[in-house]
């Protein structure tokens, strides 16, 4: 990011510093690595699976499918041996595999909570993807369990670990744009009619839980602060049988115990590339894309103070390409076995985003 010594203390302060550098989790010279179990074979796993390739401290040690033939071709591809495939059914035997440390939870919302509790209970610490489980329950089922089991819980919030966004969180931190007064944002795509995704009971609710927990996520790392109130609405156009058990679109306000009013909207029903947008005393701030693979931009333009100066512009884009989002979050979590540490976007912060989707359909 070509941060200054002056400012890489400022982020050190923080605690952001470490989220920063290229290489999150650096394995020490000769540390062993982490290896991961794979619990689910689909298009997040496969992300996920070439992200840790690139890793320093991690690697891929077993894999979990209901498709043996599937298993098997990516197994030779990371070097798993047949030994280390599961089935679902039989999965629980990796109990006794030392060379698995820890799962990725890579299913649908609806059987999160089952399988981080399976993993838990077979003593493997547990990275899950977001979000976090389909009710607060769960959610709360999957801590508890972790806990007992004394194994680290990390829900896949990769971009707590991303630096163009981190950089936004340092700017308003920092108080260059002023106080915050309003946050914008947005993020939705059209869903394909046979995605498991249109199935509420595999994926607990609409768009919010895919693509709109992103938004409202960027709202809390952006503010630090959590929210007070929720308003929402709900609304079905495309009356074409996809929708038969979720809402098409919806869209929320937030505030905060500052003041700060947040409104955020997702879609499964047309393009709209992910962006959130800060409006503060001294100027603004915005990032689209802001929450893809690759690709993001951050812009901002605010005063300095200083009477007679020019505005401070800022037009930066990421120059990392899919998947180093993933191999940051793989380096993070391993950092965190390895280290027995919390980790930064844990359990309860999956539980904190259950509780304010329930809120936000409550009021819808």
């Amino acid at each position: 990011m070509g941060l200054s010594r002056r400012e890489f203390g400022r982020l050190g302060a923080m605690g952001l510093a470490a989220q920063v550098l290229p290489s999150v989790g650096a394995a020490q010279s000769g540390e062993r690595k982490v290896g991961y179990c794979v619990i689910g074979l689909g298009t997040i796993a496969d992300h996920f699976m070439r992200g840790v390739q690139g890793s320093s401290n991690s690697k891929i040690t077993g894999l979990v499918s209901g498709h043996r033939d599937k298993a098997e071709r990516i197994a030779a591809q990371y070097g798993v041996p047949k030994s280390s495939i599961y089935s679902y059914e039989d999965m629980d035997k990796f109990r006794d595999n030392k060379t698995i440390d820890a799962v990725y939870v890579a299913l649908p919302n609806s059987m999160h909570a089952e399988y981080t509790i399976r993993s838990a209970k077979a003593g493997k610490h547990v990275l899950c993807e977001k979000p976090m489980s389909t009710t607060v329950s769960e959610a709360e089922a999957m801590i508890a369990a972790c806990k007992a089991a004394q194994v680290q819980l990390m829900i896949a919030y990769r971009l707590h670990y991303e630096p163009l966004n981190l950089k936004a969180v340092k700017l308003i931190r920092d108080g260059a744009l002023g106080k915050v007064q309003t946050i914008n944002g947005a993020f939705g795509f059209n869903a394909n009619p046979t995605a498991w995704r249109l199935n509420k009971a595999l994926a607990g609710g609409g768009s919010l839980f895919d693509v709109g927990i992103y938004v409202l996520n960027a709202s809390r790392y952006l503010t630090g602060e959590e929210p007070v109130k929720f308003t929402a609405v709900t609304s079905t156009i495309d009356q074409d049988g996809r929708f038969g058990t979720m809402e098409e679109n919806i869209s929320w306000t937030t505030k905060f115990p500052s003041g700060i009013v947040a409104t955020g909207s997702s879609t499964y029903g047309a393009q709209m590339p992910g962006y959130f947008k800060v409006f503060a005393s001294k100027g603004w701030l915005e990032m689209g894309p802001a929450y893809s693979y690759d690709g993001l931009k951050l812009r901002a333009s605010f005063s300095s103070g200083e009477k007679g100066s020019p505005n401070i512009e800022i037009d930066d884009a990421s120059s990392e390409s899919d998947p180093v989002q993933f191999t940051r979050e793989a380096d993070h979590f391993s950092e965190c076995v390895l280290r027995n540490r919390t980790p930064r976007s844990p359990g309860e912060e999956g539980l904190r985003d259950m509780k304010y989707m329930e809120q936000i359909y409550a009021s819808a």
